[in-house]
This record gives structure tokens, sequence and C-alpha cells, in this order.
């Protein structure tokens, strides 16, 4: 492929491209921006203390020079600076992205949400048109480079997902891939390209960007099992850690990982990244989450110097990106942006039938992983006991299709249109093989789904995880399109399953325990 031969170049502008600011992109316009001033852009310090990162250890690198250095020593991480230090220079002007809101965009920043400045009314709390002129203080120095690489669309399970099939694309090149098999308790011994596309459509990640890590790491689309080294084959995602041995579990741990830079730049917790070799780095501000997702998944492979090499565009992953699939921006254009800016949620009810009274078990928590978009709300029968499935019925929130239904899953698309990576769809997880509503079902509201159980992922108890994708993307339970049930309002605590739902001065606590305060009980009129 052209991008091992351009990956063995020396480049001279490479650094210059990472450590010279970049301008800032309309949210309408994909290429390369035209350069404007931003802040300072990060200038990388001499590691003194390498280490691992997130408690692994890096395989050998991708076939492409691009070694990782050993790092053999835990990780010590930059403190996090509480007021970044003050550049007195011209403010930025930034034009909003889908998905922005007020704060999101001020944390980026560096800044109080009463600093930005606008010609036009600004919402507090929900989402921003894009496009949308900001004027910004700039106080932000010593940045990672402003530069997107990756759109939205290429990353989640969107629209530009639809009709793309992992198996039938392996199958256009010779590697290990296609042979692999791997023995999983769900599913009995599965093909590579199954797991594949099951951890694509489970994290509503998707494949392509999947299959261009297993390449770009591993080599598993090109290379056969005896050209494979056999870290390669026991780490094809270069994540070194015996309980992530193996291309479903470096799958999963890949979209963790992913989803936690995705999702935490557009939630706001995130605004910083740490590398392998222990070098912290401020995020340019004006970055994509898409991008941000890249970023932030191989900061956790390699260090700081070999980082640069691999987001370098025209010769790092984006390159063995376009090899594969084109040009991720000319997709993204014909179905970004992911967010409308009137978007609002449909009415939804709980998911259980009135006056029987069940308990609120975990406030905003992970999707799907255990890290990423704080986008489900957890709920229990009380009578439910250790895993035994419940008698009780899991009902629909809002009339739809059902669109899968399996290994625990129901997931019900609200617009029909029988595809998951479009509109409103609603995950219900846990919800027990016995009775459980077929794929092809139309529901109204109120409609059976089926019963609360252990089924289809990591549970200690009976109950049932709920929650909300929009095009693919995971909506935030707390967010600016709060997660609203029957008139109850999600909100999240400090922490992951932390959280209450309120309504009409009524405050119910999450516990996983099923104290009186988590119980919440359905009106006979919602």
């Amino acid at each position: 492929m052209r991008w091992r031969k351009a990956m063995l170049q020396t480049n001279l502008w490479l650094a210059f491209l990472f450590l010279a600011g970049a301008g800032i992109l309309p949210a309408c316009n994909f290429p390369i921006p035209t350069p404007l001033p931003l802040p300072t852009p990060f200038t990388f310090p001499t590691p003194n203390n390498p280490a691992t990162g997130g408690g692994g250890e890096p395989v050998e690198g991708p076939v492409n020079s691009l070694t990782p250095t050993a790092l053999t020593t835990p990780i010590t991480a930059t403190p996090l600076s509480a007021t970044p230090d003050v550049v007195n220079n011209p403010p930025i002007l930034y034009f909003t992205q889908a998905g922005d809101t007020l704060p999101v965009i001020a944390a980026h920043f560096g800044v109080s949400p009463e600093e930005i400045q606008s010609s036009q009314p600004l919402s507090a709390q929900g989402l921003l048109s894009p496009n949308l002129l900001l004027v910004i203080p700039r106080k932000l120095h010593n940045t990672t480079a402003s530069i997107r690489l990756m759109p939205d669309s290429e990353v989640v399970y969107s629209p530009s997902a639809i009709g793309f099939d992992v198996a039938a694309f392996a199958a256009s090149y010779p590697g290990y891939l296609n042979a692999h098999e791997e023995y999983l308790q769900s599913t009995g011994q599965t093909r590579g390209v199954d797991i594949v596309a099951r951890i694509a459509q489970d994290n509503s990640i998707n494949p392509r960007l999947l299959l261009a890590l297993l390449e770009y790491q591993g080599h598993w689309l090109t290379q056969s099992a005896e050209e494979l080294s056999p870290k390669a084959r026991d780490y094809p995602l270069g994540y070194r850690d015996a309980q992530r041995k193996g291309l479903f579990r470096q799958l999963a741990w890949a979209v963790n990982q992913l989803s936690i830079g995705y999702y935490g730049w557009r939630e706001g917790w995130l605004t910083e990244i740490v590398f392998a070799d222990g070098v912290t780095a401020r995020l340019a501000p004006d970055l994509n989450a898409g991008t941000v997702a890249l970023q932030y998944f191989f900061a956790q492979l390699y260090p700081s110097t070999e980082w640069l090499r691999v987001m370098d565009p025209e010769q790092g992953f984006m390159a063995l990106y376009r090899d594969l699939f084109g040009d991720p921006w000319a997709r993204a254009r014909q179905v970004e942006p992911l967010y409308p800016p009137d978007l609002t949620q449909p009415p939804l009810t709980l998911p259980f039938a009135p006056g029987q009274p069940w308990a609120f078990t975990g406030g905003p928590h992970g999707a799907w992983e255990h890290d990423g978009a704080r986008a489900a709300l957890d709920f229990a029968p009380t009578s439910a006991t250790d895993c035994r499935v419940s008698y009780a019925w899991v009902l629909a929130s809002a009339p739809g299709l059902v669109v899968r239904s399996a290994q625990g899953v129901v997931m019900l698309d609200l617009d029909g249109d029988g595809h998951e990576q479009t509109g409103w769809n609603l995950l219900y997880l846990h919800i027990a093989d016995q009775g459980r509503v077929p794929v092809g079902t139309w529901v109204e509201a109120g409609d059976r789904l089926g019963h609360p159980s252990c089924e289809g992922g990591v549970a200690t108890g009976t109950h049932i995880h709920f929650a909300r994708k929009y095009n693919g993307e995971w909506i935030a339970a707390d967010g600016p399109l709060p997660f609203v049930l029957s008139g109850w309002v999600a909100h999240a605590g400090v922490r992951p399953y932390q959280g209450t739902l309120t309504k009409d001065g009524q405050t119910v606590v999450a516990s996983p325990y099923g104290v009186p305060k988590s119980l919440i009980v359905r009106g006979e009129d919602e």
C-alpha cells in the first residue's frame, strides 16, 4: 500500500505540521482549514519517566517503522492545572460544530461561558446551531495542533455505516482476519469478521475504523497467520495485557479508548491526553470529537514523539485509512451534521408498567463499555433476586420497530426505517431470551418487549440497562438532551452510576441496593 512506502520516507515538515498552529474549520467545510492564529502549538519535552499506558505494556507497533519505545514503569502524569497560563493575544474566532454546547466550548477553550461572545443569543445549556461565529478569549497555549483528521460520522455507527459489509470487505484482502476464529461464551466458535461486526454494532462504533486499526496496528487485513508475529496475532491492536489477549478483548479495549476520547470531548470532561511515556498535552480547543477519539486512542499506545508520526495526516494512520476506504470527509458530507440544531427527544415513558414499584439502580453511566458516553440508566424490578429472570415485563417506551433481538439486547428503532444507524434508537439490555420480542415486530408504547435478567453482558443482579442514541451516537443522559422518562429528568452524579431522577419537586436517588429512596412508580396516566 502507498502508506507503507510513505512511512519509510523522511518527512522534514512533520514536526512543523504538528508544532505549528492551523486555522479553525467551519463545520460545513471539510478540507484542511486555512491557517488562522490559534493557541501556541504543543512542544513535547523530553520524557523523564517512560511508562506504560493504561495498565498494560504496548506490543511492538505496526510494521511501519513506528515501534514504540519499551515501557516499563508506571505512568506519572503531569498534574493538571486548574487555570491555564494566560497569553495576551487577540481573541479566537471559532465556528460552532454540530453537538456543541456553551459549557463544553468553554471547557475546551479554558474560559468561562460568560466570556464567550456572539452576535446571536446563546443557549446556556442546549445545543448550538452549527457554523455560529463565536469570539473567545485566547487563554491557552502549548496545545496539540489544530487539524481535524477524522469526521465524527466515521467514528460512530452513523448513517455512513449502512450497507457496509465487514466480511465482504475483509474477503477482498488476503489477511488473517478471514481465517481467524475465537470462542466466545455467548456465540461459541465465532469468525473474526463476525467479532468485528458485533463489536461495532454493540458499541455503536463505525466498523471501517475498527478494520483500519486492525490493519495499521496488526496487519490483519493484508498478512497471513504465517506472516504475522506471535504478538500481532495475540494482541492485534497493540495493547499487550494478558487480560486483553485475543481479537474480541483487544477490540473491546480499543472501542473503550475511542469512546473515552469521543464522548469525553463531546461532553467536556476530557481536555488533555497523557501519552504512553507520561507526557501530557492539552488538546487544541477547536478539534472535533472524531479527531480526539483517534488522538486519545493512539496516545495510549505510543510515546509522544511516535504519536506525532501516527497522527501525520499524509503518512500516518489517516493515509492508510484513505487507502482502504477513500475520502472520509466526502462520506461525511452526505450524512453530517449528526446533530440537527433543533433536535429534541421524542416523548418516552418509563419502561415498566404503571403502578409497579421499580428501583432506580444506576444513574448515568457507560452506554456499553465501562467508560465513554454516560448515556445509560439502570432499573430493576423490586421482585428481582440475584440473576434470575424476573416475571415483570419490560415495556416499550415509544412506538418503534424492533431491529435487533439477540444476546440480551432489544434495539427499538423509533423512525421505523429498519436501521439503527439513523434517527432515534433505544437500547434495552439484559432482556431474557424467553419471551423476548422478535426482530421485525412493530410495537406501540407500552407493548411488552421481554423480561429483565442478567443476560447479554456483565451484571450482578437482574435489571435492565436503558440507553438512547441518535444517528449512531450515544446521547448523554444528563446533557443538552436530557433523558426524560414519563416526565422524570435524569441528572448525573459525581461518579458514573450515581445520580437522580426528578419530577415536580420529587427526587429519586440511584442506588444499587434498592433502598426506599431509589424506588419509583410510574403513574397510571404516564
